[in-house]
């Protein structure tokens, strides 16, 4: 958490993780069929939150379009993590714009802002989000 009049600072190396937890591998799922998988250079997932049975995810996903410009999208994610329906929920995702390269982390933080989160959010390798079914997946 920042203190007030600090700015929060974007990492400049994705983090390495193991594979994403379940809803984020569903906004994966989402993505890729809207998405070209080989043109998405940049991927943040902000916190998820949980709220008693309930959990939800925003990621934001740069994909490149051309020299120097960024096409955005955001996938985000809500489901049931307690009780009968354990696992259901809903998947979005949209094309929010192009964006030149250098404007992107001022796009990261209005996203932030908006979603009153205090701290940057994760950035992680594409490799490490878009993992096939046959690979092990440790929860996020």
């Amino acid at each position: 958490m920042t203190e007030p009049g600090q700015e929060t600072v974007p990492p400049t190396e994705p983090a390495e993780r193991g594979a994403p937890g379940y809803g984020w591998r569903r906004v994966a799922t989402a993505v890729a069929a809207q998405v070209p998988v080989g043109e998405i250079e940049r991927i943040w997932l902000f916190p998820p939150v949980r709220l008693e049975a309930r959990e939800w995810g925003t990621a934001v996903v740069a994909r490149r379009v051309g020299p120097g410009r960024l096409r955005v999208y955001t996938g985000s994610y809500g489901l049931v993590v307690r009780g009968r329906e354990r696992g259901q929920g809903q998947v979005t995702v949209e094309d929010v714009g192009e964006t030149p390269d250098a404007v992107l982390p001022d796009v990261i933080r209005g996203v932030q802002e908006r979603a009153g989160e205090a701290d940057y959010p994760d950035e992680v390798a594409p490799a490490a989000w878009f993992v096939s079914d046959d690979e092990p997946s440790t929860p996020r």
